[in-house]
C-alpha cells in the first residue's frame, strides 16, 4: 500500500545517495573506474524509485474508476463527480 512504497522510495534513495557519497568520499581513491560505476548505478536508481512509488497496487483505487455507488468520475450518479464541501460558516 501507501507506506509501503513510501518506505522502499525512501530505501532506494538512500541507497543512491550511499552510493554517490561513498563513491567520491573513498572509493576513488583506490579506483576512479569503480566510483565511476557507483555513480552511475546511483543514476539509475532515482528514476526506478520515482516508478516504484507511484506505481498502482492491486488495492488502491484509481483516479478513473468508478466508486461502488456509480458516483465516481464517468459515474452517473449526481452529476458524475464529488459532492462539494459544505459550507461552514453557518
Amino acid at each position: 500500500m501507501y507506506a509501503r512504497r513510501r518506505r522502499a522510495y525512501f530505501l532506494m534513495m538512500g541507497i543512491c545517495l550511499v552510493l554517490f557519497v561513498s563513491a567520491w568520499a573513498f572509493v576513488r581513491i583506490w579506483s576512479v573506474p569503480a566510483a565511476i560505476a557507483m555513480c552511475v548505478v546511483a543514476l539509475v536508481i532515482p528514476p526506478v524509485a520515482a516508478i516504484v512509488a507511484n506505481r498502482r497496487g492491486p488495492e488502491d483505487r484509481w483516479w478513473d474508476e468508478k466508486d461502488g455507488d456509480g458516483n465516481g468520475p464517468g459515474g452517473e450518479g449526481r452529476g458524475g463527480g464529488r459532492t462539494p464541501p459544505r459550507d461552514r460558516r453557518r
